[in-house]
């Protein structure tokens, strides 16, 4: 390794300041590019739902690194602007601002947009997304305020926004097409658990119901209107439905991309000089046996570490469980495991379910546990890894048991 070898990062995220960090960690002495779109240095994403949308977290507690780390590390960080295109024969991405850099590898930690909602009304002030630090401005600006707040769709993004709004003090309605919230992730036994957490709360949810229309007048957002003619009022409307991950440089210079870029175990894709980490990358997770694009904080925080020494030649491939958390109103959940949609046999629960104080297993052909969610019962996490991490059929009865430790169960 020359000190004249260049890797560039594309995405100033999580994902990309974790990498930079990564490769300098494991002795990467080139030179080492990060380039942004956003000029905000890299910062986390959960707060912006969270603590800092509810005015509990400082801006400076968002960043990743301080803004001295990247000088000390000689990490040359490009903020405000976007990468162009790739030429992966040349070996060099194009930047907005009309400059070149070439690589001798690359990472492409482009992360993820929000979904658009595509009725009439949708451009109207007062519509909001949220997915930079600068959309949670302007939302927690917005809630300030508002008194009646719409929130179209009922996913983790919908439902913590939701929640902020009520601690805001304002009248707050979901919108969902599903019949329940986080009904396709979470199946109907738990997401009704989240149902009643947000109806208790004071929150009009409302499923099954389609949006046809954002309504207003004088360009400014005055409400909703459903397909069954209704009309919900709103000073806010809050458009929470998924997102697409960033795949288009990728797509366009030839790259495999299939709901994302689709990169092997060691996150390199189908150029052997490109890697891929966080939101856009769909990757073959060895311990499920199939390609997973997990769309959470712990990928953005993890893999970096994987595709950095990938970089650097070594034999190494990302199998983390993966994991994700929420808070909203007093509910506190992590959860471990992968599930598709309707792939389980069964949830089986230990705890107190009415209290919201319970883990809840999601099992598998032959009682294999595939996930578990602690809620509001904590320490535990790391022991269902172990257990999903297993593979093994579970004791049912001893999983129900709050008396038998979970790590007896793991054979760990």
């Amino acid at each position: 390794m020359t000190t004249e070898t260049t890797y560039v990062i594309v995405g100033a995220s999580l994902a990309g300041a974790k990498a930079a960090e990564a490769l300098r960690a494991e002795g990467f002495g080139g030179s080492l590019v990060l380039i942004g779109e956003e000029s905000e240095r890299p910062y986390e994403r959960p707060p912006l739902s969270k603590d800092y949308l509810l005015g509990k977290a400082e801006r400076e507690t968002l960043y990743v690194h301080p803004r001295e780390w990247y000088a000390e590390h000689d990490v040359d960080l490009r903020l405000g602007v976007s990468v162009t295109s790739i030429d992966c024969a040349a070996h060099e991405v194009s930047l907005a601002d009309g400059s070149k850099s070439g690589y001798a590898k690359l990472l492409l930690a482009t992360g993820s947009s929000p979904g658009r909602l595509a009725v009439p009304g949708a451009d109207l002030d007062g519509v909001l997304y949220l997915r930079s630090v600068g959309d949670s401005d302007r939302i927690r600006t917005a809630f300030q305020d508002a008194s009646r707040v719409a929130v179209i769709g009922a996913g983790w993004i919908g439902l913590e926004t939701a929640a902020a709004a009520r601690a805001a003090g304002a009248d707050v309605t979901v919108l969902e097409m599903a019949e329940l919230p986080l009904q396709r992730v979470l199946g109907r036994q738990v997401a009704r658990i989240f149902a009643g957490l947000h109806r208790d709360n004071g929150v009009d949810l409302r499923g099954g119901v389609q949006v046809t229309e954002i309504t207003g007048s004088s360009g400014k957002v005055s409400g909703v209107r459903l397909a069954d003619g209704s009309h919900v009022a709103a000073d806010v409307v809050i458009v929470g439905v998924g997102i697409t991950p960033n795949s288009q440089l990728a797509a366009a210079a030839g790259l495999e991309v299939e709901n994302g870029i689709w990169v092997n175990a060691q996150l390199r894709s189908s150029d052997p000089d490109i890697y891929a980490a966080g939101d856009v990358a769909n990757a073959f997770h060895p311990l499920l046996g199939k390609h997973v694009r997990v769309e959470h904080w712990a990928n953005a925080l993890n893999q970096p570490q994987t595709a950095a020494k990938a970089m650097l030649g070594q034999d190494v491939a990302y199998d983390l469980v993966p994991y994700f958390f929420t808070d909203q109103f007093d509910l506190g959940m992590e959860y471990a495991g992968y599930v598709e949609p309707d792939g389980y046999e069964e949830v089986v629960f230990r705890g107190d379910v009415e209290g919201r104080e319970f883990i809840a297993f999601w099992l598998g052909d032959g009682g294999r546990v595939l996930a578990g969610m602690n809620v509001n019962v904590w320490d535990v996490s790391d022991a269902i890894q172990a257990l999903v991490r297993a593979g093994q059929p579970a004791d049912v009865a001893a999983l129900r048991d709050p008396d038998t430790p979970l790590e007896s169960l793991s054979g760990h």
